[in-house]
């Protein structure tokens, strides 16, 4: 827990005293009083509050005639109920809010304020009001708060965050008489411990939570491998038939309507966890899913979703296990099925993707013995009157074709528009109208392949895929995980052809044993993506630079001698290329 950011020195509390009774008469406030603590008071009066209510909980609307249910309340309760005997008598109170800030519970002094709203829109300046515009401890005390009731009372506040995302879920608050000289508060230790015991009940809670829905996702896939997903808003399961059906379009509305059907079941005991809904996903996709919420101690945990392929899914499912390219992620296996679907029918079809992105060996896997042409090594040839008798042809780098060549295509998807075509195609500089025409025949028909750095959950196959057969006697290619995760942080610009040249100047070259470690890759994957777009300059002045550290082994002072540069001029040069 953090301690609260006050000012060193605070007015004495007889001047804040003085100071407020000025306030509420509408006079100047002195230029000394703290700019918090005055506008606090400015808040209040815009709100409304009256200062000199006797009971807050008797004018703010009530909320319950019970507490309500919430996790925090339910992890929080055993916590607060074990440290509550500690109290004492006297002014000392320990109160719970959720991050509305209303009272979920409460022990000590007052005793019957259990229901009330501490919102500043309510009853004014506060410490738990304080701590969660913060996001730190807050302490408040006596004349710093603005309603009278409160005058005699110091209270510090400490923030209870979600353990998985850090979100703020409410505060842990502890009450008591004024302490005379505005210090920290004497109270503090037992409200962060406080809030630090709630902390790991919940995570205790969800992590038995995550296993009662892992198990759960397990049953739901069963021996046959059934397209299954899991999803509790925060985490995701994806059987591996359910990651080749589910586009990332499909996934998405898959989780909002799993979390729009936890909000409707989760709402405590008593909400209805034993019927399912069946959803239809985007038509792309091509599937539906039933959705059965997942039950525990009377709430409603997660949500398991079983996909059914809806009319042409389930053939394309099944082409998509014949495309022998490595990876299985939403995006690359959305694309290769979308593009087996469109190479069943013996029409054209366009592959859209950057360089090295696998437009030629997919086209490959789609046909049966194509005719292969590159428009980069000449002119077409023969490849029109191979298309008329029925065999594949398949034009690389169409961007790269000669107009006459264009025309001559355009002519013949005219007349004959549904021969079996496959063309790959590189965006790059605008189109001229001629090939503009021939992109827009095709485009009804086009699939484009997703970029590595768009897909960095395949890396690990694909450095399976593309090592090289080592050689009798040597183990396989393997990796230390610090250079997995450089390899999937890179933006590869030459996707995954750059990926297989790196490994096989690897698999080729290298004389060290064991696996692969971070230190051996090259520079930029080593180093990591820039966190900012780089300049021409910026990008060979970085590359001398990481050249220099490499030859002095990381020792900067020899590096920036070697440039000719100060020490000082170095560290400013990394700073900014780190942000």
């Amino acid at each position: 827990m953090t301690t609260a950011e006050r000012p060193a020195v605070r007015p004495a509390l007889a001047s804040l005293r003085r100071a407020r009774e000025l306030f509420l008469l509408g006079q100047q406030l002195p230029d000394w009083v703290p700019e918090d603590v005055a506008a606090a008071w400015k808040r209040a009066r815009f709100f409304g509050v009256r200062h000199d209510v006797k009971d807050p909980a008797a004018d703010a609307p009530r909320l319950s005639l019970r507490v309500p249910e919430s996790p925090l309340l339910n992890a929080a309760r055993p916590v607060l109920e074990r440290i509550a005997p500690t109290l004492g008598t006297g002014q000392t109170s320990l109160v719970l809010t959720d991050e509305r800030l209303r009272v979920l519970w409460t022990a000590g002094f007052p005793s019957d304020h259990a229901h009330y709203d501490l919102s500043e829109q309510v009853v004014g300046h506060n410490s738990a009001a304080l701590a969660l515009h913060t996001h730190h401890r807050a302490e408040v005390h006596g004349p710093e708060h603005f309603l009278d009731l409160w005058q005699d009372i110091s209270a510090v506040s400490v923030p209870v965050r979600a353990p998985e995302t850090g979100r703020l879920l409410g505060t842990v608050t502890v009450t008591s008489g004024l302490c005379a000289e505005c210090g920290p508060h004497p109270g503090a230790p037992l409200a962060e411990a406080a809030a630090s015991a709630v902390e790991a009940e919940l995570l205790s809670r969800s992590l038995v939570a995550e296993r009662v829905l892992l198990d759960a996702y397990l049953r739901a896939v069963g021996e046959q491998t059934r397209p299954v997903v899991a999803l509790d808003g925060r985490n995701r399961l994806i059987s591996e038939t359910a990651g080749q059906l589910l586009s990332p379009e499909g996934l998405e509305v898959l989780e909002r309507s799993a979390v729009a059907l936890l909000r409707e079941r989760g709402r405590g005991p008593g909400a209805p966890c034993d019927t399912s809904d069946r959803i239809r996903l985007p038509d792309g996709t091509g599937c539906a899913a039933v959705l059965t919420p997942v039950p525990h101690l009377g709430s409603v945990v997660g949500v398991v979703a079983v996909l059914e392929p809806v009319g042409h899914a389930a053939v394309a499912s099944a082409v998509r296990d014949v495309v022998g390219l490595a990876g299985r992620s939403a995006p690359w296996r959305h694309a290769v099925g979308r593009a087996a679907e469109l190479a069943g029918s013996p029409e054209p079809l366009l592959l859209v993707g950057e360089r090295g992105t696998g437009k030629t060996s997919l086209a490959r896997e789609l046909t049966t013995n194509p005719l292969i042409m590159d428009a980069a090594e000449g002119e077409l040839s023969g490849g029109g009157d191979e298309l008329m008798i029925g065999r594949p042809l398949l034009i690389r780098h169409v961007e790269r074709l000669a107009q006459p060549d264009t025309a001559a295509l355009n002519s013949l998807l005219d007349s004959h528009p549904g021969v079996p075509l496959l063309v790959t195609y590189t965006p790059g500089t605008p189109p001229g109208p001629c090939l503009q025409r021939l992109l827009d025949t095709l485009a009804a028909r086009s699939v484009t392949l997703p970029a590595l750095r768009e897909r960095p959950d395949d890396i690990r196959e694909l450095l399976t895929a593309l090592a090289p057969k080592p050689a009798p006697g040597r183990p396989p290619l393997t990796w230390t995980l610090d250079a997995l995760r450089a390899l999937e942080q890179h933006p590869w610009p030459g996707n995954v052809t750059e990926l297989a040249h790196l490994v096989r100047a690897l698999a080729e070259h290298r004389r060290a044993t064991g696996p692969v470690r971070r230190s051996e890759l090259p520079d930029p994957v080593r180093e990591g993506p820039a966190p900012r777009l780089l300049s021409p300059m910026e990008h060979a002045e970085r590359a001398a630079i990481l050249d220099a550290l490499r030859l002095h082994g990381g020792n900067k002072a020899r590096a920036a001698a070697t440039l000719g540069i100060a020490r000082a001029t170095l560290y400013r040069k990394l700073r900014g290329y780190r942000g």
